[in-house]
């Protein structure tokens, strides 16, 4: 419970008994196999908006106009959810230390997700409910569920083959990796503390992991730094799930004089051929490129702060100033978004030089649309999500969602699917 302020303590104590009804019955049945060249003839490219506070996904076109095409609910057993969680005092702790930590007053349902190559089903991980649940997106029954070792789960990442699918046990140090159709573990390894980001190489050989400490204690100035926890890349050999190599960013800011940032790796990617990693770190209003052939940091880049945004460390959401990162397909720009700062922009990668700020309501997400045009973000403020060129900088379109959008993932669905009859 280190990793969370006293002050939350206090209120899950002053807390009130949750009111929930009689457990819902689950189905445990995997998806049946569909024939991949029947399955790739009937699937169309959409995006995901994972809505955290609210327990829902909106699923909507992968580009162009970026219309709504359905909305599924990710927690069709929340009334067996917390009936368990109430009858267990220590997941009652947690479940009420998430919602008055990171989820800021709030629960979360959703925070990541990824569909099974034949487009029948979605994958989810819930934090609030230390799981992850495969989600049928005809019917919007539960297939399978993981519960995740410890008591929160969070970022996940699907294998190139889209077979596997690993995530984050924040609370154990623990990746789980998943079989996406049966929820079968396959593998498991230990990471940093409160691992976070998941990354596949293109290959599939290898898992990088992003442990990123304890975001949420009020321990915030540089001095205190050390409080954090054991903040690294974890990266593992993605078949054996055995450690490859660390790597510290701490030694490796220090080498260039940067000894006040904070090494926590938040968002990142990889440039086309893998030979650079860019990331954003706790606090800082920018980005680092990082050569893996040399092992250092070779440039930084520092974005423009907005004059409305405090200098109080302890006012960032989750210790994040700047948080979601991606890439145009050629490798040529990268999408930033400026999250307590109130806005995204287009960086060139060439030479770091940022175009427009494009104003939006604490963005916490970055990916790419569907035809590789449009960086999209997700406004958790304003409950959208907002298409920008890379080609201009500019704002494309905004397009309105559900409470608290964070992860936004491409993925399939079926030709005719318009969403499930219960979160539509």
């Amino acid at each position: 419970m280190a990793a969370f302020r006293s002050r939350h303590l206090c209120l899950i104590a002053a807390a009130v008994a949750l009111t929930v009804t009689a457990p819902a019955a689950v189905a445990s049945a995997a998806p049946a196999a569909t024939d991949s060249s029947t399955a790739a003839a009937a699937l169309r490219e959409v995006l995901f908006v994972g809505n955290n506070w609210e327990g829902t996904a909106d699923v909507i076109k992968s580009s162009g106009d970026f219309a709504k095409v359905g909305r599924i609910n990710v927690i069709p057993d929340k009334d067996a959810r917390m009936a368990e969680i109430n009858g267990d005092l220590i997941k009652w702790i947690y479940f009420m230390a998430i919602r008055n930590g990171v989820g800021e007053g709030h629960d979360q349902f959703v925070d990541d997700m990824y569909t099974a190559p034949d487009g029948a089903s979605v994958v989810v991980s819930r934090p609030s409910f230390a799981d992850v649940v495969s989600i049928d997106l005809a019917t919007g029954k539960i297939n399978w569920r993981f519960p995740v070792s410890g008591y929160r789960s969070d970022h996940m990442a699907v294998s190139p083959d889209g077979k596997r699918v690993a995530v984050s046990a924040s609370i154990s140090n623990t990746v789980h990796v998943l079989d996406i159709v049966t929820g079968k573990q396959v593998g498991s390894f230990k990471t940093g503390d409160k691992p976070h980001e998941n990354i596949f190489t293109k290959d599939g050989k290898y898992i990088y992991n992003m442990a990123i400490g304890d975001v949420n204690t009020s321990q915030d100035a540089p001095w205190q730094d050390f409080t954090k926890g054991d903040r690294r890349i974890t990266v593992v050999d993605a078949n054996t799930y055995q450690q490859v190599k660390i790597i510290d960013m701490r030694q490796r800011l220090d080498a260039i004089g940067l000894k006040d940032y904070s090494d926590a790796v938040r968002p990142a990617v990889f440039s086309p051929d893998e030979s650079k990693l860019y990331f954003q770190v706790s606090f800082f209003n920018g980005f680092f490129e990082y050569d893996l052939a040399t092992d250092k940091i070779t440039r930084t880049k520092t974005l423009p702060k907005n004059p409305a945004t405090s200098d109080d460390r302890t006012t960032y959401v989750n210790d994040s100033r700047h948080h979601g990162l991606s890439m145009s397909p050629d490798g040529s720009k990268l999408c930033v978004a400026g999250t307590m700062d109130d806005y995204a922009t287009v960086v060139n990668r060439a030479t770091l030089e940022e175009g427009p700020l494009v104003t939006a309501s604490k963005p916490y997400w970055a990916t790419v649309s569907g035809d590789g045009k449009d960086c999209v973000i997700s406004e958790s403020g304003a409950d959208q999500v907002t298409a920008i060129s890379f080609a201009t900088g500019q704002k494309v379109v905004s397009v309105p969602v559900g409470d608290h959008p964070q992860r936004v993932r491409l993925g399939h669905v079926a030709a005719d699917w318009t969403g499930t009859g219960s979160g539509s």
